[in-house]
């Protein structure tokens, strides 16, 4: 699953660390998110697109072509 949370992150000036607390996880969380290395939780991923103003599809973006 691929994502937009750096540049949804840089986009609100924000740091990894800023939005690992705003989520409550940690840091290397936040970065393992955003390299594809870890899914998050329904509820992370929820959790992570309110901070933003998005939707999770607005964040997230399942398969390999957008489908």
């Amino acid at each position: 699953m691929k994502n937009r949370i750096k540049a949804l992150r840089k986009d609100s000036k924000m740091t990894q660390e800023e939005l690992a607390i705003k989520v409550g996880v940690s840091r290397q969380s936040i970065i393992a998110i955003e390299s594809g290395k870890y899914n998050p939780s329904l509820e992370l991923a929820y959790n992570i697109s309110k901070v933003f103003g998005c939707i999770i599809e607005e964040v997230f973006i399942l398969g390999e072509g957008g489908d």
